[in-house]
């Protein structure tokens, strides 16, 4: 059953950039955040150990972000799970599951994008204490639905919940 807890909060302080096509770090308004391109798929990778509260059940990610200047379209986002108990001189990502988001009408406010992982594959089969990749994605160019926000998305949170 799954516990409902938050297991793991990361700021873009933690992320960790790919060796290619990563989000950068900027400011807004003197805060931390991580921008992602409107026409180039950008990723950031966090790491985390899987904490023992973990009850096994499906991981729901949220992404808190805002739109740099955009006050309207969707945002695509995609998130994935590695666990690091192969070699890790390659990536092996599970596959991504994806979620969007609309920007809100008053540039500066965030937007909450929610996307639900169940236990087992699609969360590459990560058990209690072991270490795991999360790497978040902007679908720019829409593959897995619509991305049809101008200018970057700035990700300012991801929190891991139990659902």
């Amino acid at each position: 059953m799954a516990s409902g807890n938050t297991l793991f909060i990361f700021t873009p302080g933690d992320g960790m950039p790919p060796a290619s096509n990563y989000a950068t770090f900027d400011t807004r308004n003197s805060r931390l955040v991580l921008d992602f391109d409107p026409t180039t798929d950008e990723a950031a990778i966090f790491r985390g150990i899987l904490p023992r509260n973990y009850a096994g059940g499906g991981i729901t990610v949220y992404l808190i972000w805002m739109a740099t200047s955009a006050t309207s379209g969707a945002c695509r986002w995609q998130t994935s799970f590695e666990r690091c108990n192969t070699d890790q001189d390659s990536d092996s990502f599970a596959t991504a599951n994806s979620g969007g988001g609309t920007a809100n009408g008053t540039s500066g406010i965030t937007t909450t994008t929610s996307i639900a992982h169940t236990n087992g594959a699609e969360i590459d089969s990560v058990a209690v204490g072991e270490e795991f990749l999360l790497k978040v994605t902007r679908d720019a160019d829409g593959t897995s639905g619509t991305d049809d926000m101008t200018g970057d998305a700035e990700l300012c949170a991801v929190e891991m919940k139990e659902t």
